[in-house]
């Protein structure tokens, strides 16, 4: 179950708290038994995702805090030694305050400047949709023990129907709270995933708040859809080429269609090869009438990409640099996977990602 939270809360007159007009404070609280001396690190992610410490301080007394300069709102961890977990905390001018159990991290309550109160209202609502989440798998286990298949079914679409409360809460929240970080990263998040069409995601980058366009993540959408325009539906479709299974190289301009899908897949992808019978379906009932695939793998070895096509009877073209999300991928923008680009008679990208019975019929229509 996906993660979700939101509220808008009034902080005037917070960056008085603080000594320095251009700093955060944050105050920390840790209930249970932490010993004095305790190392508390504060890190943030790096252009590589990975962590790295920005300050440390010391436990005493269960109270902790950190002073820094303040920039544009960032997203930091506050990491405890030898404890699990981490604490979720938006760097911004003012004083924060922290209170923690030792044991639940995550469950923090951190509140004391804008970001950080909007961060934990849609953290709130987040937990609010797990634990109905959860409320529904117990339900699930016990009907599923009694061989109760009206409840079974009645549960799986009431599932169906909260995950689709989930992700429109999020956006909700997004368009909502133009003023928010939290908003910035739904829809970077939006946009790597593929779950977000990029003219939605353009539509909700531009309602931002001239300070969250210049955070790092508002900095990431802007180079994100920058690319993308190239790929969006109306646009030409890139050329590229790349080796075939055989090692010859095939150009998708050779490769072309009345209809043309570019299918980036991979052997490792689960959701990918759970398509792939549906992509067989699809092509052996339309290749006849003007259909061609492009597969575009992003395996890292060539056995690995070869077997799968194999095994799953893929007989279209394929092509891959067998070096995972390659040039091709981020000529397309393609973070994730399972990606589809279908093509017009021109080449023009007039769908993208469409599964299942979407794009059967999309097929059907453009080949009438």
């Amino acid at each position: 179950m996906k993660k979700y939270t939101l509220v808008l809360l009034s902080v005037l007159a917070l960056v008085g708290c603080n000594s320095e007009p251009d700093g955060f404070t944050i105050k920390g609280e840790l209930e249970g038994d932490v010993e004095d001396g305790t190392m508390v690190f504060l890190k943030k992610t790096n252009e590589q995702n990975q962590p790295v410490d920005v300050d440390t301080a010391l436990v005493k007394d269960g109270n902790f805090s950190f002073k820094g300069k303040a920039g544009e709102p960032e997203l930091h961890y506050v990491f405890i030694d030898n404890i699990r977990g981490n604490i979720p905390v938006i760097i911004e001018k003012g004083e924060i305050e922290v209170e923690a159990q030792k044991d639940s991290l995550p469950f923090a309550e951190v509140e004391g400047t804008l970001q950080n109160d909007l961060f934990s209202d849609f953290l709130d609502a987040s937990r609010a949709l797990s634990r109905k989440a959860m409320s529904m798998n117990e339900d699930m286990r016990a009907a599923t023990a009694k061989r109760d298949t009206v409840v079974m079914n009645s549960l799986r679409e009431e599932y169906f129907e909260l995950q689709e409360e989930a992700k429109n809460f999020e956006i909700s929240f997004a368009e909502k709270n133009p003023n928010s970080l939290i908003s910035a990263l739904i829809i970077e998040k939006g946009l790597t995933t593929g779950s977000l069409a990029d003219n939605k995601a353009k539509k909700m980058y531009e309602a931002l708040t001239d300070e969250i366009k210049n955070t790092r993540v508002g900095l990431r959408i802007k180079e994100k859809l920058e690319k993308s325009a190239n790929t969006s539906i109306g646009a030409k479709a890139p050329n590229f080429s790349a080796p075939t299974p055989t090692g010859e190289e095939l150009a998708l301009a050779d490769a072309m269609g009345k209809v043309t899908i570019i299918d980036f897949w991979a052997a490792w992808c689960k959701p990918c090869r759970a398509e792939n019978p549906n992509v067989v379906r699809i092509y052996n009932k339309y290749k006849d009438q003007g259909l061609n695939i492009l597969g575009v793998s992003l395996d890292r070895k060539a056995e690995d990409w070869k077997k799968a096509i194999e095994d799953d009877g893929l007989t279209w073209d394929h092509v891959s640099n067998v070096n995972y999300f390659d040039e091709i991928a981020q000529l397309y923008s393609v973070n994730a996977i399972p990606a589809t680009f279908i093509l017009d008679e021109n080449g023009v990208i007039v769908a993208k990602n469409l599964r299942g019975d979407a794009l059967d019929q999309k097929i059907a229509e453009l080949l009438q």
